[in-house]
């Protein structure tokens, strides 16, 4: 299962230092002025995740294989970039291409970093970037309301609920609200897939702010940007973290340590995503490769065989399953199998976070 993620921003906000840190690279232009990103950089970043190197230690395999995410770097977008500012319309394409979006949000002052508003104002910021979201989907709602408004009204059922169904999304969208924030039930979900809307993308917030603010608490620095509690955000040191892939893994958590701050910005923003789509690992576990799967939550065993092949889940018979706390405690598939820590599960099992899995199929 692949996830994409874009990077989006005012220009000069950080996104391709952090787009850089993230990828282990420089693959992405950083300089001190607006666009200097056009084309969208892609770079495949690994989940970090401690219990697929803890199952490689123990299990020594050929190979290991973690789970990756796909992040993309949008060039910034501007006022009025919904009307073609900047290259907007382009840019939005961008978005509309992936799966959830990552909002860097500068939050620290500095005068050596041009701001192309002139002045940080961290939640006049990230309602210029939500408005221009806001305003290129309620055209594309309108144009849709218009084209079927007259199907619907003679009487055809399935355009009767996605005329229903954008009605909502438009209001919501009119009172400067994003379109994930209404509430659809199961059939009318359908529907607001096949719009592609930006807004109703899970929006994840980087918060980027110098080294000397990483202490500081994340209510504080979503406060900053305006932000609810439910929002779900990160607070991140962009250049902090370019600085950091250059070093040592052990250098790295000493410089942390330093700044007593418990972990990288980066591995808490891709877990953070992850979480977001509502997404989990699992993991296989043989002498020629450990490998980590990415699967939404609440799949059941067919579904989790089928990001693997999709003739394991056409033909799925059942999973051999070991929770990862019995495995490492066991320290062999084979001991837990005979300590009773293997179960045998069906085609209605939901997958857990975690599980190591064998799937028995016929094709």
């Amino acid at each position: 299962m692949s996830l994409t993620i874009g990077i989006v921003g005012l220009p000069n906000v950080g996104k391709s230092t952090l787009f850089n840190a993230l990828t282990r690279s420089h693959g992405a232009q950083a300089a001190n002025y607006p666009f200097c990103t056009i084309e969208p950089n892609v770079g495949i970043v690994e989940v970090p995740d401690p219990r697929l190197s803890k199952l490689a230690e123990l299990v020594k395999p050929e190979k290991v294989v973690p789970t990756i995410v796909e992040f993309v770097d949008i060039a910034g977008l501007v006022k009025g970039a919904s009307k073609g500012e900047g290259l907007g319309n382009a840019f939005l394409s961008h978005i509309r291409e992936v799966d959830a979006i990552c909002h860097v949000v500068r939050i620290f002052d500095g005068s050596d970093v041009i701001h192309v508003e002139g002045s940080v104002e961290p939640k006049r910021d990230r309602e210029i970037i939500e408005a221009e979201l806001i305003i290129a989907d309620l055209d594309k709602v309108s144009k849709k309301i218009d084209k079927i408004e007259g199907g619907a009204r003679s009487g055809n059922k399935e355009l009767v609920k996605e005329l229903d169904v954008l009605t909502k999304i438009k209001a919501a969208l009119d009172t400067g609200a994003l379109a994930s924030t209404v509430e659809f039930g199961k059939e009318e979900k359908p529907f607001v897939l096949d719009q592609q809307l930006l807004t109703s993308k899970r929006m994840i917030y980087a918060l980027n702010t110098d080294e000397n603010s990483l202490g500081m608490d994340l209510s504080e620095a979503k406060a900053k940007a305006g932000l609810q509690e439910s929002d779900i955000a990160v607070l991140v040191s962009a250049k902090l973290e370019e600085e950091l892939v250059a070093l040592s893994p052990e250098d790295a958590a000493a410089m942390l340590h330093e700044l007593k701050v418990e972990s990288s910005g980066l591995d808490r923003l891709i877990h953070a995503a992850y979480d977001a789509l509502g997404l989990q690992t699992y993991f296989t576990a043989g002498v020629k490769e450990v490998r980590a799967w990415t699967v939404r939550k609440g799949a059941k065993g067919p579904e989790a065989a089928g990001v693997i092949h999709t003739d394991f889940e056409k033909g799925f018979i059942r999973a051999e399953t070991i929770a990862y706390n019995d495995f490492v405690q066991s320290g062999t598939e084979q001991k837990a199998k005979e300590a009773g820590k293997m179960r045998t599960e069906g085609k209605e099992y939901v997958v857990q976070d975690g599980d190591v899995m064998h799937f028995r199929f016929n094709v």
